[in-house]
């Protein structure tokens, strides 16, 4: 699957997420990057994506005017897991709403405890 068939699945599954969700997000972008350079992925770990910014939770007043928070999608990390082109889809879908969550403070472990680990 190329970065523009990938990109498609990505943008589709964005628009699909509930309205509340679409009305939340505020000063935040969706990139699709082929895979995370050593900025975003310091340890090798191979991440499918990955949360920059500061979570909802955690914001001032003094946050206005300052660049996006980014959510980063990685091509080649979901492609290397060898899914079925539905699987696939759904494997994006999870690890985008698993970003969307940190963006509104959901860490690691609340996501793992509420199957979205």
């Amino acid at each position: 699957m190329n970065h523009d068939e990938f990109e498609a699945i990505v943008r589709e599954t964005l628009q699909g997420l509930p309205d509340w969700v679409h009305e939340a997000l505020h000063n935040i972008e969706v990139l699709v990057m082929d895979q995370p350079d050593e900025h975003l992925d310091p340890h090798g770990d191979g991440p499918l994506g990955l949360y920059v910014g500061v979570p909802l939770p955690e914001r001032e007043a003094g946050n206005a005017g300052e660049l996006p928070d980014v959510i980063y999608l990685f091509r080649r990390p979901h492609l290397s897991l060898g899914l079925a082109p539905e699987e696939l889809r759904a494997e994006v879908a999870t690890t985008l709403v698993h970003e969307v969550a940190h963006y509104f403070g959901i860490d690691d472990e609340r996501l793992d405890e509420l199957g979205w680990g």
